[in-house]
């Protein structure tokens, strides 16, 4: 009944967070409310999409599950953005829902060191007031431990909205944790309240596809897992279909607002910003006369479909309605009725980087109870508290990532020092180096972490380390190694299509063009004609981005020196043009010595490091004076 960490939830984060902590040799107990229910996709039948693509290659690179997962049961698979940069792009998978599920419940079964029970976990064990040492479920037992993380989803003090029923639930007809969030308010921490959705299941039988444009997968997909054998990857794929809302259908449901829980007071907690109900889109943007829904198959046998774009808490007799309403959908069959659901979360700025809070120890949070949305940021989470609740029982310095090494620093950084009042999602916008976390290159970043924490194999890591070496001795070639305008090699350019060169110029400038593919690739080097194609792409790809990354990478090592500099204990940050009364208050309460101390308090934005920067120097030029 002793264990070094126990989770609490079987969803995306307490699936990452138990298999990373029984990975790294600790002895892990994940308790949830139903053993089926371990990787449930409780919204979306999709992983992966524009920046949680990243996450999910970054999970990946440091030992994490769900992209091997993805892959194993995945059903079609696109590269969103394909048309723009590499930075932007997205990898994004159908997946048979069934099939994740039995896979990450059979992993969970058959990893060394981890246990699964099930069981609600009513109360923490505290001691000292402020020390948890273990839980208390709902029939009673006690397991103590080092660590606990919880990963509760939407359960705590769940409720489900469909018009004007409501009733308690962590998830559909799931029972709900009523307690939990209560101990948390006691023992000091800010919780509150935030609000998700899910739309309508048709019956796949029932729907008239010929009237709706069918949308494919990649003619040759690529997998999320660096661990996938890339040659070897092709999975069976299956189309999604788009149609789209009717004037029809924002009648139905403009004339039914005075019965949608979300106008009419009976949902408190705030909602989704990128991803609204319908009944927001309509009230939202009443000028628009129609929206995009894509139908998406939630298993292989394609007979349940989920209507993307479509998420609601209407009354049923609404839902029917607006359903039918919609080319193609007008004999549909409603299997599950779409509806809103509240929860409880904790602000996240409670939070250390390790993603332990604060006021409590012992004690880490990961997924939706830190305000996030998306399974991703959820397993991402996951990850992290794991892998800091092995460090800490080790007595190991915690691992945190830092905003220019990952997206998942970017997240982590993001919550627990800018807080949030609305679920979060991850965007590439929000990353300051994106150039620099592109998709295909988490595993140069990263692997070498998961490598050391255990989590990434030998093998793995010299493939690894031979495809750094492919890259890096293929950009230094190329940055060293000038084309003339000589007469052989204007024909050249000529044959191939490419614009002529009037000076000299280096290779990696003269592939780094945004016309330059493979083929050209081939003849302008044709000494790697014989690479694999995959390595060849990441050599463009490279080229493509290295004027940019020699910038970045300045900025970053400026950065990094930046974040050195002492703050003399007689600095004042009153009366500094730029911070706010509230960041005022916590840098006269905390008192950081170093800028990198300061980054590290909640609240402490970049820009707020670089208007002390810019005042310490002058400070310190006055204090020589």
């Amino acid at each position: 009944m002793n264990y070094d960490v126990i989770v609490v939830g079987g969803g995306h984060a307490g699936i990452e967070a138990s298999l990373a902590s029984a990975r790294m040799g600790k002895k892990t107990l994940l308790i949830t409310m139903l053993v089926e229910q371990i990787g449930a996709a409780s919204c979306n039948p999709a992983i992966g999409g524009l920046a949680k693509g990243h996450l999910v290659r970054e999970l990946d690179a440091l030992g994490g599950e769900m992209g091997l997962c993805t892959d194993a049961t995945g059903i079609q698979f696109r590269i969103l953005n394909a048309s723009k940069g590499a930075a932007v792009q997205g990898s994004r998978a159908q997946i048979d829902m069934d099939k994740y599920r039995e896979y990450m419940r059979k992993v969970c079964h058959n990893t060394p060191n981890l246990e699964v029970y099930q069981d609600e976990v009513t109360e923490l064990l505290v001691k000292n007031t402020n020390e948890v040492y273990g839980v208390k479920t709902k029939l009673t037992e006690e397991f103590t431990s080092k660590k606990v993380i919880l990963t509760t989803g939407t359960f705590m003090r769940g409720l489900v909205h469909i018009g004007e029923n409501k009733y308690d639930a962590g998830r559909a007809w799931e029972l709900p944790s009523t307690t939990l969030s209560l101990q948390l308010k006691e023992l000091g921490l800010n919780v509150g309240r935030l609000k998700t959705g899910t739309p309508a299941r048709l019956d796949g039988n029932s729907i008239d596809f010929s009237s709706m444009d069918m949308h494919g997968g990649d003619v040759n997909p690529v997998p999320f897992s660096f661990r996938t054998n890339k040659l070897e990857f092709k999975p069976t794929q299956y189309p999604c279909y788009i149609t789209y809302t009717n004037e029809k259908t924002h009648e139905i449901i403009s004339s039914n607002f005075y019965r949608a829980p979300l106008f009419t007071g009976q949902i408190e907690g705030l909602g989704p910003r990128y991803c609204p109900s319908i009944e927001d889109k309509v009230n939202r943007f009443a000028e628009r006369d129609r929206h995009q829904l894509f139908l998406e198959p939630q298993t292989a046998m394609c007979t349940e479909y989920y209507i993307n774009g479509m998420s609601s808490s209407l009354p049923i007799d609404v839902q029917k309605q607006m359903i039918h309403s919609v080319a193609g959908l007008e004999n549909a069959k409603i299997i599950r009725y779409g509806y809103a659901i509240e929860y409880d979360y904790v602000d996240p700025t409670e939070l250390q980087h390790t993603l332990e809070t604060k006021k409590v120890k012992n004690l880490y949070h990961a997924g939706q109870i830190n305000a996030t949305t998306g399974y991703e940021e959820a397993a991402a989470q996951g990850l992290m508290a794991g892998i800091n609740a092995c460090l800490a029982i080790d007595e190991k310095e915690p691992f945190i990532l830092r905003r220019d090494e990952a997206y998942i620093g970017v997240l982590i950084d993001d919550l627990v020092t800018k807080g949030t009042n609305e679920p979060y999602r991850m965007f590439t916008s929000r990353a300051e180096y994106r150039l620099l976390l592109r998709e295909e290159n988490a595993d140069l970043r990263l692997s070498s972490y998961g490598h050391a924490l255990g989590l990434i194999d030998s093998e793995t890591i010299a493939k690894v380390e031979n495809k750094r070496k492919t890259l890096s001795d293929a950009i230094e070639f190329m940055a060293n190694e000038w084309i003339t305008s000589k007469k052989e090699n204007l024909e050249l350019l000529e044959s191939i299509g490419e614009e002529k060169i009037n000076d000299k110029v280096l290779l990696v400038d003269l592939i780094g063009r945004n016309s330059i593919d493979a083929a050209k690739f081939d003849k302008l080097v044709p000494s790697y004609s014989s690479m694999d194609d995959y390595i060849k792409e990441q050599i463009i790809i490279e080229a493509k981005y290295y004027r940019y990354i020699q910038k970045q990478q300045k900025q970053i090592e400026k950065m990094k020196k930046m974040l050195k500099a002492s703050i003399p204990d007689d600095f004042s940050y009153r009366g500094l043009p730029g911070l706010s009364n509230e960041v005022i208050e916590k840098l006269e309460k905390h008192r950081p010595p170093t800028l990198f101390n300061a980054s590290l308090i909640s609240g402490i934005t970049p820009a707020a490091l670089d208007i002390i920067h810019l005042n310490l120097n002058m400070f310190v030029k006055n204090t020589k004076k």
